[in-house]
Formats: structure tokens, C-alpha cells, sequence
């Protein structure tokens, strides 16, 4: 076998290239540039020759439309993918992946990565069901393409408005990408807007986080499950963050109070987390189980989620507990209902922007009546209607 080469010639340039595919050299015609004979081998080697024409008139075509000339040179390295941009959707897609995929463990996560995967499997899928292609020019997307998209997730996948959203989110940054390296002049789905169903209370009530703390768990993974959530729920760390908890993370202060500081996974933002009580409590009870550095012995995020929703049964909670709903708890019940300013609940939690913390952190009834109450005792009798009926005055 022998590696079979491409060689481009235009006015008496020429620039050779490998053709990605090796050969018998006894099965080759050297007039008609294909293998003989009818083998599956010859078969394939054919079709990729075939494609591989098709490709060299495309691009030559193409290169000739948008610069006004051509040469051997650019048109090899149309054919080898050097600095030409991708003009198709999953073409673009791909790319994108391919260099997220080196940034992970390092910039990004691998959580991230797989959204993005799962994002292109999704588009994949539609432009065949709905398209009856493999892929689709960049220029050729219009805001129909994204409507449809949209109505396919929610009716056809049976995706939530949360993860319809996420979705298009996504879609819509290869679309900035495409735009970036000037493969389109302007935004295709810029009149898009998703449809989002208004979002329900996010954190527990004081009466539910009670109960879900004492409660008694028999089974040790659940209370493991449900002590991580109490720790998170009076630090407001997210999971990725409590994952990489160590113990160089814990600095004691001049007056003996201990403090979490630690960069958050997600911004970078550095965070400092005053110690209280029960999460100190609960560092004390998991210590004798570490293997490592790290203070807590983290099981998967699913599992996670499994397990909490299984102590929330016990507790006769019947909506959907979710990890991440520690953080909302942190927001609202553990520092803004206590009098926490929103620009210190900000700092701890490790936003980078006011306005996102102002979503974790909702005010309550209770805190309101507490606020009102104070300031009614602060102004006391200062402030008195006047006496209509009374004609002396």
C-alpha cells in the first residue's frame, strides 16, 4: 500500500497534497486516476476520489467569486483546511468543540463540554429530520431555521423551556463565531426570543430547610448527600467548588473566626466565606474520612440529586430538590432574610456581575415585615398629620 497523493495545477502552478487515503499501486489506472476492479476497497477509494473533485471545483469556484483570482497554493489549502473559514453550521460547530475540548481541565470543564456535545448531536439530528441534509451553509440560515429548531426541542424532544433556552443559547454562539470571522455580515436569529415560562421560587422555605436538617437519615450516603447541602446551603459554595475545597483553603482571622477563600471554579472571582457553626461542625465530622487534601469525599452530581430528592421524601417534600438550589438557600434564607447587605452576599457567592446575585437572592415576607417594622420604630412620632379641625392653628 502506498499513500495516493492530489496535485492542482493552474496556470503552470502547481501545489501537490496528500489525499488522506493509501492504495495498491497494482490496482491503479494511471489514465483514468482510479482503482480498478470491483472490490469494497476500490469502491470506497473511488467515491473519496470523487468527492475529493467535487471538493477542488467548489473551492476553486468559491475562492475565484470572493478574491478576484486564484492560484495552485489556495486551492491546496482550501482542500487541507488551512486558513479557510468553515462556511457550513456543524462544520463550524465541530471546530468550535474541537478547540473547547483542549481548553478542559485548564479554562473550561468537562460538564460544559458535554452541553456543547449534546447541543451538536441535537442540531445534527434536526437538519436530517427536517432538512434531509448533513450539513447547512452559514448563509443560508435564516430565523425560520432557529424557530423551527425551537419547536422541535420542546415538541418533538420533549425538552423544558430551561433546556430549549440553554440550547438555542448555544446555537446562537456559533452564529457570533460565524459572524467574528466575517462568514456572515449580520446575526440571522437576532429577532429570536425564546419563550420562557416565569420561574418558580428557587429556594426552600425556613420551614423545609428545618425539616430537611433534622430529619433522621439511617442510611449514610444520605446523610453524607444531605450534609454537603447543608454545608453549601451556610457557604453558598456551587459543586464544582466543593469539590475543590482542600484544606489550604481555610484561613483562621485575627479574632479566631475561621474563613473559606477560595477562586470560584466558574469566574475566577475570589471568595471569602466566613466559617459558621454547622458547616464547621460538619468539616469536623468528615475529617477522619479524607484520602486527601480535600475536606469532603464528593460522590457524582447525579447521584447527588438522587439521594437529596430521597431525603426530601422522608421529609414529605414534594417538589424537586436540586443541589444547586443551596446556593439560592445561602442567597435568601441563611444572608438577605438575616439583614446581609445584597453587595456582600454578592462578594461571598463570587459573581462577577451585581444583577446576577440579585437572581439568587429574593425577598422575603418575612424580611420585609422585619424591615418595616424597624424603620417604623426609627421614625417613631417624628412625622404627624395635621389637624384639619383644628381652626386655632
Amino acid at each position: 500500500m502506498c499513500p495516493l497523493m492530489g496535485r492542482v495545477s493552474i496556470n503552470a502552478e502547481i501545489a501537490q497534497f496528500s489525499a488522506g487515503v493509501d492504495i495498491d499501486p497494482s490496482l491503479w489506472d494511471a489514465k483514468a486516476y482510479c482503482m480498478t476492479g470491483k472490490s469494497r476497497h476500490a469502491i470506497e477509494v473511488n467515491h473519496q476520489i470523487k468527492q475529493l473533485r467535487e471538493r477542488i471545483d467548489r473551492y476553486y469556484k468559491q475562492i475565484l467569486d470572493e478574491q478576484g483570482y486564484i492560484t495552485a497554493e489556495l486551492v491546496k489549502n482550501a482542500v487541507s483546511g488551512i486558513g479557510r473559514k468553515k462556511e457550513n453550521l456543524l462544520e463550524l460547530f465541530w471546530e468550535h468543540n474541537e478547540e473547547y475540548a483542549k481548553q478542559v481541565g485548564v479554562t473550561r470543564s468537562g460538564e460544559s463540554l458535554r452541553n456543547y456535545i449534546s447541543v451538536y448531536k441535537q442540531t445534527e439530528r434536526f437538519l436530517q429530520v427536517h432538512y434531509g441534509i448533513e450539513d447547512i451553509p452559514l448563509r443560508q440560515l435564516e430565523l425560520s431555521f432557529i424557530e423551527k429548531f425551537d419547536s422541535f426541542l420542546r415538541i418533538e424532544q420533549g425538552f423544558t423551556a430551561h433546556t430549549v433556552s440553554g440550547y438555542t443559547i448555544i446555537l446562537r454562539k456559533m452564529i457570533r463565531r460565524a459572524i467574528s470571522q466575517g462568514t456572515l455580515h449580520k446575526n440571522p436569529f437576532a429577532a429570536y426570543i425564546p419563550e420562557q415560562p416565569p420561574r418558580k421560587r428557587r429556594h426552600m422555605t425556613q420551614d423545609e430547610l428545618e425539616k430537611f436538617m433534622n430529619i433522621p437519615v439511617v442510611s449514610k450516603r444520605l446523610c453524607h448527600s444531605r450534609d454537603m447541602f447543608i454545608f453549601a446551603t451556610f457557604t453558598g459554595l456551587s459543586y464544582a467548588d466543593m469539590c475543590n475545597l482542600s484544606e489550604e483553603n481555610i484561613h483562621k482571622g485575627k479574632n479566631g473566626s475561621f474563613w473559606i477563600r477560595i477562586n470560584r471554579q466558574k469566574t475566577g472571582v475570589r471568595c471569602d466565606i466566613p466559617l459558621l457553626d454547622i458547616p464547621l461542625q460538619i468539616i469536623e465530622k468528615y475529617k477522619p474520612e479524607r484520602k486527601g487534601d480535600k475536606l469532603f469525599n464528593m460522590v457524582t452530581l447525579p447521584r447527588v440529586a438522587v439521594n437529596l430528592n430521597k431525603v426530601a421524601k422522608l421529609c414529605g417534600i414534594e417538589k424537586r430538590i436540586t443541589y444547586h438550589q443551596s446556593r439560592h438557600n445561602f442567597a435568601t434564607l441563611i444572608t438577605l432574610s438575616k439583614g446581609v447587605p445584597l453587595e456582600t452576599v454578592s462578594q461571598m457567592m463570587g459573581h462577577k456581575c451585581f444583577r446576577t446575585t440579585q437572581i439568587y437572592a429574593k425577598l422575603t415576607r418575612q424580611k420585609i415585615n422585619e424591615d418595616m417594622k424597624k424603620l417604623s420604630d426609627r421614625i417613631g412620632q417624628k412625622y404627624k398629620l395635621p389637624d384639619n379641625n383644628d381652626k386655632s392653628k
